[in-house]
C-alpha cells in the first residue's frame, strides 16, 4: 500500500471513527454479525468507517437516512469484503437510498424480437461504475426477520464484486490459489440443478430467484452464505466450499457448527 494512502487511512480512523454506541447498536441488533469474533468486529468497524468516508450515502424522495441507518448499511456492505479488502469496492462513490421499493422502466426484447416497455419494482440495483441503490424498507425488513436468508445489501455488493472483471455473470475475479474449473463445476452444476427442480415443481430452500441467471445465482447464494450458511451448505456443499475460498470467510464455523 502506498505510504500516503496508509497515512490517510490512519488519519480517517483516528479522526472519524464510528461512535461506539452507534456501532454496538448496529452490530448487537443484527443477526448476520452475531458470530463475528472481536477481532473481526474491530476490522469490520474500520472498513465501515472508511466506507462512510469514501462513499456519498444520500437519501431520495424526501428520505434522510439517520446515522444509525448509515452505519448499518456500511457494515453490511463491508461484511462480504472482510477478507478481501475495501479495494474491491473502489471505482464508484455513491450509495442512493430510497425509502421503499423503487420503480424502473426498461425495454425488453422477447424471443420474436418484439420490444416491450416493462416497469419493475426493485429493492436494490447496482452497476459496475455506477451507484449502489437500495431500499431502506427492505433492509429493515431483512433485519427484523431473524433468522433471514435475505439481505439486499449483501446481494448488491455481490453483484459489484461479480462485475470487477466484466459484466455480471456469476464469475468474479478468483484468487490465484483458486481453481477456475472447480468454481465453474460447483456453481454450474448447482445452478442447473436448481433450474431442474423449479421446472419439475420440486421444492428447494434456495430462493427461486437464484435461477434467473448465473449472476443472480451468485448474488443469492452470497446472501445465503452470510445469512443462512447452514441452508446453503445443506443444499450445495461444493458451492459453500467455493464461497469460503472466495470470500475467505467461514460463517458456519462462526456459528459454532461443524461442517461434515
Amino acid at each position: 500500500m502506498h505510504f500516503f494512502k496508509r497515512v490517510r487511512i490512519r488519519y480517517i480512523l483516528h479522526r472519524h471513527p464510528i461512535a461506539q454506541a452507534l456501532w454496538r447498536e448496529a452490530i448487537d441488533n443484527t443477526a448476520v454479525f452475531q458470530g463475528l469474533s472481536s477481532v473481526e468486529k474491530a476490522h469490520l468497524r474500520e472498513l465501515a468507517t472508511l466506507f462512510l468516508q469514501q462513499k456519498d450515502l444520500v437519501g431520495v424522495q424526501g428520505f434522510e437516512p439517520t446515522e444509525a441507518m448509515r452505519v448499518v448499511i456500511a457494515a453490511l456492505a463491508c461484511l462480504p469484503v472482510l477478507g478481501l479488502g475495501l479495494g474491491c469496492l473502489e471505482g464508484w462513490s455513491e450509495v442512493i437510498v430510497y425509502p421503499a421499493a423503487f420503480r424502473v422502466r426498461r425495454d425488453e426484447t422477447d424471443a420474436a424480437g418484439v420490444v416491450h416497455h416493462q416497469e419493475h419494482a426493485l429493492c436494490g440495483e447496482s452497476w459496475s461504475r455506477g451507484p449502489l441503490i437500495l431500499a431502506w424498507d427492505d433492509i429493515e425488513q431483512d433485519l427484523r426477520k431473524a433468522p433471514s436468508e435475505r439481505n439486499v445489501v449483501i446481494h448488491e455488493i455481490a453483484h459489484k464484486l461479480d462485475m470487477l472483471n466484466g459484466p455480471a455473470d456469476g464469475y468474479p475475479p478468483l484468487h490465484h490459489d483458486m481453481s477456475v474449473s472447480a468454481w465453474s463445476t460447483a456453481l454450474s452444476m448447482a445452478y442447473q440443478h436448481l433450474i431442474r427442480r423449479i421446472e419439475h415443481h420440486h421444492g428447494s430452500r434456495i430462493d427461486p430467484y437464484a435461477a434467473e441467471s448465473p449472476a443472480e445465482f451468485f448474488a443469492v447464494i452470497s446472501e445465503y452464505f452470510f445469512c443462512a450458511p447452514d441452508i446453503l451448505h445443506h443444499e450445495f456443499a461444493a458451492v459453500y466450499a467455493q464461497l469460503c475460498r472466495y470470500y475467505r470467510q467461514d460463517p458456519l464455523l462462526r456459528a459454532g457448527r461443524s461442517v461434515t
